[in-house]
């Protein structure tokens, strides 16, 4: 079978598929024909840098999500033909991912997709969903508890899960204020349902304050550490802001202190996506098709071989969307 395998740290355009053995079945694991999968920051920073750490073995398929039928399972939760998604819990890290044919993936990330869904959605609005949707729902209503009387301000608007963020709030009715860094994304965010569309030059505080004098009730802070504590002038009094991306390419803020740096009755929380569940996934999908939400999709390739082109384009930070690879359609 054909995979993408990571021998070390490299730019985009030295990413290769190669010719691999189709892994055997074996107890606590399935065997899945991968049909599609999307392309993540977190699989680019592991090209770009994190591969080179510690708690990296290498070689290491990539692709921290994927789309799939069962073809082989030792499991009496999972029988060959099973439409299936399996997304984080160490995938593409600790062992191989989405970047290939077949994975061999443990049962513990791998969840069903119910039967209804196949008359609702393309095998590529499905490949959209798993990761991007299971970080933005998790952010709005487990972390921000985002409800209809809130002011949302999405900071990183124009990036997959901030599109996926922008069309699930929109769904319950809140205010949304996003964002971009470029003028020309505006038209498209104003379409999708945006209530106000601001350029974020790293100083977003005096706009929004314009706009709402008081300040955001929640704020989902996509662009990191980088501009989180503009994001805290623009909150409210017991506002909250969850920090969910690294788009500004800083992970940490340097000497931390908490009691100096979080505003007296305002909130911080994050969304950590290692830990998705049937349940959840389930939710996310009934969600998604009961509200008629359309999926962000800014680009379909159609082989492994263009693995290169993807990590490109997300690089680019001009997708304004989930790019996914397409390798087969659900039977």
């Amino acid at each position: 079978m054909k995979a993408v395998i990571l021998k070390r740290t490299c730019e985009a355009n030295e990413l290769v598929t190669s010719e691999i053995n189709i892994p055997k079945i074996k107890e606590g694991y399935v065997l899945v024909k991968i049909n599609a999968f999307g392309i993540n920051r977190s699989e680019i920073i592991l090209r770009q840098y994190e591969a080179d750490e510690d708690h990296i073995t290498l070689p290491i398929v990539p692709g921290i999500e994927c789309v799939g039928t069962i073809i082989e399972s030792l499991s009496d939760d999972f029988k060959k033909g099973d439409r299936i998604v399996s997304l984080m819990g160490g995938m593409g890290r600790s062992f191989n991912g989405s970047y290939e044919e077949y994975a061999l993936l443990p049962t513990k990330n791998v969840f069903k997709i119910k039967g209804k869904l196949w008359n609702s959605l393309s095998t590529e609005e499905i490949a959209a969903i798993p990761e991007t949707y299971f970080t933005a729902f998790g952010s709005l209503f487990e972390c921000l508890m985002l409800n209809s009387d809130d002011v949302l301000l999405i900071r990183g608007g124009s990036s997959a899960t901030g599109l996926t963020a922008l069309a699930l709030a929109k769904v319950i009715g809140c205010k949304i204020i996003t964002t971009s860094r470029k003028k020309e994304r505006v038209s498209k965010l104003l379409s999708l349902g945006a209530d106000y569309v601001l350029i974020d030059d790293d100083n977003l505080s005096d706009k929004v304050h314009e706009i709402y004098p008081g300040g955001v009730s929640k704020i989902l802070e996509l662009i990191g550490p980088k501009t989180m504590s503009d994001s805290f002038k623009c909150l409210e009094k017991q506002g909250i802001c969850c920090v969910t991306g690294v788009l500004g390419n800083q992970e940490f803020i340097k000497e931390f202190d908490p009691i100096k740096y979080l505003p007296n009755g305002k909130y911080l929380t994050s969304f950590f996506s290692n830990h998705p569940t049937q349940e959840i996934i389930d939710d996310i999908f009934e969600f998604v098709i009961e509200n008629n939400v359309q999926t962000s999709i800014a680009s379909v390739f159609y082989s492994l071989d263009d693995i290169c082109k993807a990590h490109e384009l997300m690089e680019s930070n001009n997708a304004q969307g989930k790019i996914i690879i397409k390798l087969e359609d659900f039977e």
